[in-house]
């Protein structure tokens, strides 16, 4: 029988939290230098960095935080879309516009709306995707996921193809983690909203989703079912961040403690206007300096693991955070099922939460390129299998970027050939011309130059 345990120990974070208002700005000095050599922080020492209220030691971190995403990461950022497929739901999270209450028509995709979609968004220049769905057992159950999953791999479109499908659904059996990782996909993600347990239950009455430890075990079971690499997140402003944040480096550790590796990534969504919902009721909203705190103190404490940063934040914040660790984003994305061929259309479907940044994938990649970063579309690391405690090892040994900084190199042209325009082309050519030096293995270099130059001749063998 399985069981669920309850490895957060709220009691020990409020202890940690309350300490942590005594620090002085030497300790938080040597916190921070400690977290420049990759070391990662404690839980009092995350604590202890939400206290920082000198200037000059925010800047510190946000600089520190830079400096550790660019040793780890490079200028690379990865970039997705979601594909939400259904917003059948029998919960009733009070934060959600998918809530049961909520009166709308109901909607999950047939197979072929499904490749419809998928067709739109590989036109967009889309290689990487996360499947999101409500909670339903009878409308959207494991055996619709799998189909979902088969019809998105399936769906070529002129040069399109989704090489990895990442899978953010509700907390399931082994068994069905065992189905999800045999029809191959790629990370799947889920949020514990919030680890603080008396909120959690609050806002999730008379729920499917309604037990704490089921949720907060999820993982146990995707990693029992094969599944290596997991994705979590909390939905910032459910409760304390600080909290939430001590929670989550906890839980990171007893996944690597019981089952060898942590999170691949963690997601740091902001709670946003929903239909139904009023977010005047939430007392521990995040403004953005905090938001900001969040990203770069993550950073510090993991700095080996993704950050994701979704579309429910303005172009200027995106900005501005991928500089203190953000290494993933999502573009031209839509929160509504079926909603990228809708859009165009001007239909309105209720979505599960507002966006804040419209731009479409083409607008974002000028962006990004015009801030010197590589944008990426790279799914090598799954293709060949370099995932849960394999991935883990290359990137603390520094070796993952002989690997990244060539394919980053390669999927940017790859789109850029396929989907850029003028203007586009240009960018990419003169990154393309930047960056190669840079890359120290000769042999690296010149695969690099050679499946540029495939791509260039219409050759797609690939090296991806």
């Amino acid at each position: 029988m399985e069981k669920n345990l309850n490895f957060i120990d709220h009691e020990y974070i409020y202890s940690l939290m309350n300490n942590s208002k005594n620090i002085t700005e030497s300790e938080i000095d040597n916190i921070l230098d400690k977290a420049a050599s990759k070391k990662g922080l404690s839980h009092s020492e995350v604590a202890a960095l939400f206290q920082i209220k000198n200037e000059n030691q925010r800047k510190k971190l946000f600089e520190i935080a830079h400096m550790l995403k660019e040793s780890i990461y490079g200028n690379r950022i990865v970039v997705f879309a979601p594909l939400y497929v259904s917003n059948f739901c029998v919960n009733n999270c009070t934060y959600c516009g998918y809530k049961r209450e909520n009166e709308f028509e109901r909607k999950k995709l047939t197979r072929e709306e499904i490749q419809t979609e998928v067709k739109l968004l590989e036109k967009m220049g889309h290689k990487r995707l996360a499947l999101e769905a409500g909670e339903d057992p009878i409308n959207c159950n494991i055996d619709y996921i799998l189909e979902a999953i088969d019809a998105i791999y399936s769906t070529k479109f002129e040069n399109g193809a989704i090489r990895r499908i990442n899978v953010n659904i509700a907390a399931t059996t082994v068994e069905n983690y065992k189905k999800l990782k045999n029809a191959q996909i790629g990370t799947y993600i889920l949020f514990q909203e919030t680890y603080h347990k008396p909120t959690y239950e609050s806002v999730h009455p008379k729920c499917l989703k309604g037990s704490y430890e089921y949720h907060l075990n999820a993982f146990n079971r995707a990693m029992d079912g094969g599944i290596d690499d997991v994705g979590a997140g909390v939905l910032f402003g459910l409760a304390d961040p600080i909290f939430e944040v001590i929670a989550l480096m906890m839980h990171n550790e007893y996944l690597e403690k019981t089952h060898g590796v942590g999170f691949h990534t963690i997601s740091v969504p902001r709670l946003k206007k929903a239909e139904g919902m009023c977010l005047e009721k939430f007392p521990h909203l995040v403004d953005d300096e905090m938001f900001k705190n969040i990203v770069a103190i993550i950073r510090l404490a993991v700095p080996f693991t993704g950050i994701i940063l979704s579309t429910r934040e303005t172009p200027e914040l995106r900005k501005e955070v991928i500089k203190y660790g953000v290494s993933q984003i999502s573009a031209g994305s839509s929160a509504d099922v079926g909603g990228y061929s809708e859009r165009e259309k001007g239909h309105h479907i209720p979505n599960q939460f507002e966006l804040a940044d419209h731009r479409t994938p083409l607008e974002i990649l000028k962006s990004l390129l015009d801030e010197e970063y590589v944008p990426s579309y790279c799914t090598a690391c799954y293709r060949m299998g370099r995932t849960g405690d394999r991935f883990m090892e290359l990137a603390k040994s520094g070796n993952i970027q002989n690997v990244c900084g060539p394919n980053a190199l390669m999927t940017l042209m790859e789109y850029a050939m396929d989907y850029g325009d003028k203007d586009l082309l240009e960018k990419v050519e003169k990154v393309v011309a930047r960056e190669i030096p840079k890359i120290k293995r000769e042999d690296i270099r010149e695969l690099t130059k050679n499946n540029i130059l495939k791509i260039k001749n219409g050759q797609r063998d690939l090296f991806i």
